[in-house]
């Protein structure tokens, strides 16, 4: 069979014109018979299969277990919940005494701030969001270590911090053989599998009508599917070469925040090479041949390929459609102008010339001859890395994506085509919702995705939390109106009672454990009772006896004197525990040697950092360095930082982070708790404030901004949520997220679970703790109201799980939950006389509870009862319980 032939088209056009393309008349296309045989070869390519040998492979697998590894089945709470008499013996206090400390806690000035300054502070000035930090080594405190359990590997030397937890980090970890999301597309490593017997890199895309639903989970009102999965193996387009076998290696480099370049060589140490420059929402996937023969595979077979007509001189432009009856587009572009004279060789094999130089784009195309047209007017140019800008003006946030382009990028080059999710769209500022056209393509967890034309993206927050504070907060607010009122006299007498006890628990016991997680969430906790003392309680004395012993707790981990106590690793470059190192369990602390949930660990220590630097500026200046390495881990601003990798959890195209570090997943990264990834937004915010660092202030409130609207758009799931399937959205919330679907959310799904059990409090708690000003953000009161309407509402007969019958921690997180719509019942459920301790988690108090309560009886409550009569009728007309106010 001769090469494909070229359309007359293909180089007569002049520049600039955007006619729509002509598809060749001479499409080849299979029935039966022989093949023709491959124009010469340098490595013959492998055995082509014949019609009669296998049938198209349009199915793939799923993975329905949950990837346990580095994680643990442990809840998280840090301790067993306290009754009462679990307090310090010698520490009796009454708010009339005058109390003398005891002599063994050093003595503090306690800041004596008024207590709405901070909550009803606002920045008027222009700030940017993304100013370096200090770019120092580690504290002397913090040993370095050189020999972290995963070798890095499948990296090209790189000077630099390298990114942990990015999407891309299934290429060097492991096998080297799980995918890779780019959303819309997905790509893996063949390694000699599928119909192809293919070593080339693997292009998936899956439509809507490709998921596996689970089983309807029996557990929720209506039986929603409890999970879905989009299935992997369909081995759609492979970019491969003839030379490409079994010595084929894959190397990765240049590892940045928002790309990476990933390379097939057909043996180490080979000047030849494909190099696939890969960037979330990239519209077509580009691969780079240098000196090789290209290959173009398919173990879906192709059905027909044909020339067709190219809108740009020197590009060749073909049309393929598979055996599933999908349309790609694949257009070559040579470096030197050398057609490649593809040839179909089989139903699962294109060949090119050999010793080819060039790039080779594929792109799926749902959308016929418009989509076509907006492909062929972008073709030639790619994606090959990503610069970030943000700023805060007022409330106003706005950050913005610059793509940097390779490829034909001359003066006329067309602009760069890029696929963004559902909350780009929503937040499109500037001149960037001129560049939306009518391409879409679905994703795996994130909705449809829209493609754009533009070389940079805008995207602005129009309502920043600028004024939240440490007290309870409401946004539906006039600015300056949103944190709460001054507590009745009533509500203070319960507070001051509880908080006298609690205050009083044995701090040194509850926070020097061998998890920074769970030491973190207890030094979090005391923080918030001494704030809710001193601030809304205004009881000074007592706050400064809490405050004194939180101050000893926390400078276990300032001086690094804790169990397991953290180290520098030199390898990864960052701050992580030395339990695995001792242990030799990667599961050790949810995996924080592995880089796992630093955001949710370190976020704890630096809301409780933030807290006791606002009661004691003094403080700072011993403490401010260890505080600020947790951040510079976790949130690094800069990319110039020796020490740490920019954003290292967070994912700016995303809208969310990465809870999963070095371990390689079938479906991807993950995130369960969307409440602590908001957590550690909240606190570099408040870490920012407390130590005058403007810009860590504002990177702090966009980011909350940012997941407001990504929560709403993929995690909390309101009735008509348009982004994920209809037969899912009864679950409410997503579980644990990844990047295939499933209540979790990893890259590949959603499943209604945790990595703890299955019961609904724990499904829908990990999304709720820690209940604090953020919440009132991050979890909508419409939301709130039908997820607790659904499931937990105790005068529902169709509740599956009434609150009142929820056993331990879970009930009080439930309750502390529901003063989101229906503060009263709150307040009641906490005020009640004969309160059950073993209500309140290890990580919680009752004391902020109840101030949480009183706190949001609010106007914004009236306001919310406008939304639908019935919620007036469900809370009995209890609006503004006049009990609290």
């Amino acid at each position: 069979m001769p090469p494909l032939a070229k359309s007359k088209h293909n180089h007569d056009r002049q520049p600039g014109t955007h006619a729509l393309p002509r598809q060749d008349d001479a499409a080849i296309r299979f029935t039966t018979g022989p093949f023709a045989p491959p124009t010469s070869t340098q490595f013959p390519p492998p055995a082509p299969l014949t019609a009669q040998s296998a049938q198209p492979r349009t199915s793939g697998s799923i993975v329905t277990v949950l990837e346990t590894e580095g994680r643990s089945s442990q809840q998280p709470f840090p301790t067993p919940t306290f009754t009462t008499a679990a307090v310090l013996p010698a520490a009796n206090y009454s708010s009339k005494a005058n109390n003398t400390l005891p002599t063994h806690i050093a003595n503090s000035t306690l800041h004596l701030l008024n207590s709405r300054r901070v909550s009803r502070q606002v920045m008027l000035d222009h700030t940017e969001a993304l100013q370096p930090m200090a770019s120092g080594p580690p504290p002397r405190s913090i040993s370095w270590r050189s020999d972290h359990p995963v070798p890095r590997t499948n990296i090209a030397s790189q000077d630099g911090p390298l990114a942990t937890n990015k999407f891309y980090a299934n290429f060097f970890l492991g096998s080297q053989h799980q995918g890779v999301w780019t959303h819309p597309y997905s790509l893996t490593w063949s390694k000699g599998t599928g119909y192809a017997q293919s070593w080339g890199m693997t292009i998936s895309h899956l439509d809507a009508d490709q998921r596996v639903f689970g089983p309807p989970n029996s557990d929720v009102p209506g039986h929603p599917a409890k999970y879905f999965i989009n299935p992997l193996a369909i081995q759609s387009i492979i970019l491969s070469a003839a030379e490409l076998g079994s010595s084929t290696v894959l190397t990765t480099d240049s590892l940045q925040a928002f790309s990476v370049n990933a390379n097939l060589l057909p043996y180490p140490g080979s000047l030849s090479k494909i190099t696939f420059p890969l960037l979330q929402g990239m519209a077509f996937v580009t691969g780079v041949y240098s000196n090789l023969q290209p290959l173009i595979q398919s173990s879906v077979f192709f059905r027909s390929v044909s020339s067709a007509a190219s809108s740009s001189i020197g590009i060749f432009k073909y049309v393929i459609v598979l055996e599933d009856g999908k349309q790609w587009l694949l257009y070559a572009t040579p470096s030197n102008g050398q057609d490649p004279r593809f040839s179909l060789v089989s139903q699962t094999m294109i060949l090119g010339v050999p010793n080819w130089f060039g790039h080779i784009q594929v792109a799926k195309n749902p959308a016929g001859s418009p989509g076509e047209y907006i492909y062929d007017n972008s073709a030639g140019v790619y994606p090959v890395a990503a610069d970030l800008t943000a700023s805060k003006s007022a409330q106003t946030g706005t950050y913005q994506i610059q793509w940097k382009k390779a490829g034909l990028i001359s003066r006329d080059a067309p602009q760069l085509l890029m696929f963004a999710l559902p909350h780009h769209v929503e937040s499109f500022g500037g001149t960037t919702p001129y560049g939306l056209t009518a391409l879409r393509l679905q994703t795996t967890t994130k909705g449809t995705a829209s493609g754009v034309i533009a070389d940079s993206w805008t995207l602005v927050e129009p309502s920043l939390p600028v004024d939240m504070g440490f007290s309870p907060w409401d946004g539906s607010l006039p600015l300056g109106t949103r944190s709460a009122k001054p507590l009745s006299s009533r509500a203070l007498t319960i507070i001051r009672a509880v908080a006298a006890s609690e205050i009083q628990q044995d701090m040194d016991s509850q926070t020097n454990l061998d998890s920074m997680y769970f030491s973190g969430k207890a030094l979090s906790k005391f923080a918030t009772i001494i704030y809710t003392v001193h601030d809304l309680c205004q009881e000074p004395d007592l706050a400064q006896l809490g405050l004194s012993r939180l101050k000893m707790a926390f400078a276990k981990f300032s001086t690094n004197q804790q169990i397991f106590p953290l180290v520098y690793d030199t390898v990864w470059k960052g701050v992580v525990s030395s339990g695995a190192y001792r242990t030799r369990d990667p599961g050790q602390d949810f995996g924080n040697t592995y880089y796992n949930d630093h955001h949710f660990h370190y976020g704890y220590f630096i809301h409780a950092a933030a807290i006791i630097a606002y009661l004691d500026p003094q403080w700072l200046v011993l403490n401010k360095e260890f505080v600020d390495i947790l951040v510079r881990d976790t949130a690094n601003p800069s990319s110039s930082d020796p020490y740490f990798p920019f954003s290292r959890t967070f994912d700016w195209y995303h809208g969310h982070s990465w809870a999963k570090g070095l371990f390689e997943s079938a479906d991807g990264k993950d995130e369960e708790s969307s409440s602590e990834d908001a957590l550690f937004a909240y606190a570099i915010k408040m870490w920012g404030r407390v130590t005058g660092d403007k810009s860590m202030e504002a990177r702090g409130n966009l980011m909350l901004a940012v997941l407001a609207r990504t929560l709403r758009n993929y995690f909390l799931m309101q009735d008509g949520n348009a982004n994920q399937p209809a037969n899912f959205i009864g679950n409410k919330v997503t579980g644990i997220r990844t990047k295939t679907g499933s209540n979790q959310l990893f890259e590949n799904k959603v499943d209604a679970t945790t990595y703890f059990g299955n019961n609904l409090e724990y499904v829908h708690g990990i999304h709720m703790m820690p209940l604090l000003p953020y919440s009132a953000l991050t979890r909508p009161s419409r939301f709130a109201y039908e997820e607790w309407s659904l499931l937990f509402d105790p005068a529902s007969p169709t509740a599956p799980a009434p609150a009142s019958s929820v056993q331990g921690g879970w009930r009080g997180i439930l309750y502390a939950n529901l003063a989101l719509i229906d503060p009263q019942r709150s307040w009641e459920f906490f005020a009640q006389p004969n309160f059950d301790m073993r209500w309140i988690d290890g990580g919680a108090s009752r004391t902020w509870y109840l101030a949480w309560a009183a706190g949001e009886v609010h106007p914004r409550y009236m306001t919310f009862v406008l939304f639908a009569d019935c919620v007036f009728e469900r809370f009995g007309g209890r609006v503004m319980g006049p009990s609290v106010l």
